[in-house]
């Protein structure tokens, strides 16, 4: 069976190929357009498809839209109930409803040969709940989905056992966490429904002195649920104009809202437990992209396991509603890796160096050759085999540079145009990770955050964040060769087994998908070393 995943009604629009039970691509549309995000999630917006991510994936498998059995939406207009009766001041919203009734005309035309009587709406939350249950390694799981809104709520919780779902609770809007904690986003001066991860970093800045405050109006019901109200946060904290200076206040108003979210997040999985039995958790919607509390669930929560969807947010429901549709009529197989994207043979690269006309180098080995750079204290855009699928970098459209000089987490920020409170992620090979860092391991998508052991934090300072945490991605040797050489090269040549790792792009620009798009990235900011699969190009030569 071939069935194409489609999310587009919100932000974050999306593709997936599944065929024959096995995930064959994924890509997200901002990384084709290179607008952040793809678009704003506004009810204008809602028509617009990802039709260059879902084109590609079609390509990858050879495929044309004619050939395929299924077109998987990520959301059921039929389930939606009107904005006023949800509780939510969104006048527009009957619009965002026509359009996603009328999706499959509308992918109809955007994907000739297609028959509209192909396309399947998919609940919004199960979509999200078969990225995480589907796609995990477990049959057998308890999976917990939370964001920002659906057709009508903004939880799921379940179980999936031998891959079929069983909901047991669902949180009706307008309660919702991850509207929340947007809120929280906008009145601190940053966007909504992208910015999110800055505020959870600058919650470690801060004391959750309002936390008291907010629990009047955000809570577990004990029945699986949830209250949260609108929080009237100017009268808590002041507002921040965007750009301007964050204050103590913002930190405390952050951290107030990252320990209730913590809180109500703790009392659902345990429901959850208590209901399913279950040893594992499964976890997807943005929340689950707080990687915060995903390890306060591990160390405080009742679950032996926690797998979190690499690409949790909405981009993951594409995959979501593909793996949902195949389920029901074959077996399916779980994520192999977020590496999902385009890739690019040597020949290809070599042939966009030549015609960018820039001097490189082939080295014998561009792993060690870039371990030299970064022993050297040189910052590295590393751009090797599939772009990743989620938000994270994880070893494939990364900026590198050395752990152990502090000022290099200054550096970055510069590099990348963004705040100077934003940490950076250390990689360390998984079989290394347990010397230096405590929490869950194996972490090879960079969803939780873990303890920096204290004889390490003076030694790896650019990683570590205020807390004394650090977002790491382990490394498998067999999955990431390349990526291990590279990190055993600049360890031998330092004694750290620790690079930096953050994502190849500059403030609000996505992530560098393509090979042009390395290159302008390259052209752009200051980076010493661009190592565009096997070859390297040095910035002294091109800018000589």
């Amino acid at each position: 069976m071939r069935v194409l995943g489609i999310n587009a009604l919100f932000h974050d629009p999306a593709a997936a190929l599944v065929q024959d039970g096995r995930i064959m691509a994924a890509a997200e549309e901002e990384r084709f357009s290179r607008r952040k995000h793809g678009k704003r999630p506004v009810p204008f917006s809602a028509w617009e498809l990802p039709e260059q991510s879902a084109r590609w994936c079609l390509r990858q498998a050879g495929l044309t839209p004619a050939d395929l059995d299924a077109v998987a939406y990520s959301y059921d207009p039929a389930l939606a109930s009107p904005a006023e009766r949800l509780g939510l001041d969104d006048p527009w919203d009957g619009l965002r409803q026509e359009y996603a009734r009328r999706a499959p005309e509308f992918l109809a035309e955007a994907l000739p040969g297609l028959d509209p009587a192909k396309v399947r709406f998919v609940a919004h939350h199960v979509a999200h709940a078969a990225s995480a249950g589907q796609a995990s390694p477990y049959p057998d799981c308890a999976v917990l989905v939370l964001d920002g809104r659906g057709e009508c709520g903004s939880h799921l919780a379940g179980r999936y056992a031998n891959r079929e779902l069983t909901v047991l609770a669902a949180q009706r809007l307008p309660h919702s966490l991850g509207l929340f904690y947007e809120d929280l986003t906008q009145h601190l001066g940053f966007l909504r429904s992208s910015d999110e991860f800055k505020v959870m970093a600058l919650a470690s800045y801060g004391v959750p002195r309002l936390a008291g405050r907010l629990r009047e109006h955000v809570g577990a019901d004990g029945l699986g649920g949830f209250r949260a109200g609108t929080v009237p946060w100017a009268s808590l904290v002041p507002p921040r104009a965007p750009g301007t200076p964050w204050t103590q206040e913002h930190a405390d108003a952050a951290a107030s809202a990252q320990a209730c979210l913590e809180e109500v997040l703790l009392d659902l999985a345990r429901w959850l437990h208590e209901h399913t039995g279950e040893d594992v958790l499964t976890l997807a919607g943005g929340v689950a992209l707080n990687c915060v509390a995903n390890s306060r669930l591990h160390r405080d929560g009742p679950f032996r396991q926690i797998w979190v969807q690499p690409a949790a947010g909405d981009a993951g429901t594409a995959l979501g509603a593909a793996l949902h549709v195949a389920a029901a009529k074959e077996t399916v197989e779980a994520m192999p890796t977020a590496a999902l994207g385009r890739g690019w043979s040597d020949g290809e690269l070599r042939e966009w160096l030549e015609r960018a006309a820039v001097p490189y180098e082939e080295p014998a080995d561009i792993a060690e050759t870039v371990a030299e750079e970064l022993a050297a204290d040189g910052v590295v855009a590393w751009f090797q085999g599939r772009s990743e699928y989620g938000p994270r970098a994880l070893g494939h459209r990364s900026l590198l540079a050395h752990p152990g000089r502090a000022e290099n987490l200054e550096r970055l920020n510069a590099v990348k145009g963004r705040e100077e409170f934003r940490p950076v992620a250390p990689m360390v090979l998984a079989e290394r990770a347990g010397e230096l860092f405590d929490g869950p391991l194996p972490s090879p998508y960079m969803l939780f955050v873990h303890e920096v052991a204290a004889q390490w934090r003076e030694r790896i300072p650019a990683v570590v964040h205020v807390d004394g945490t650090a977002r790491i991605q382990t490394v498998d040797r067999a999955r990431e060769p390349l990526v291990a050489r590279m990190i055993e090269g600049f360890e031998r040549r330092t004694g750290l087994p620790v690079v930096v790792n953050t994502s190849l792009n500059t403030a609000g620009r996505p992530m560098v998908d393509d090979p042009r798009d390395a290159l302008e990235c390259f052209g752009s900011a200051p980076v010493d070393l661009l190592a565009l699969g096997p070859f390297a190009v040095r910035r002294k030569r091109v800018f000589a």
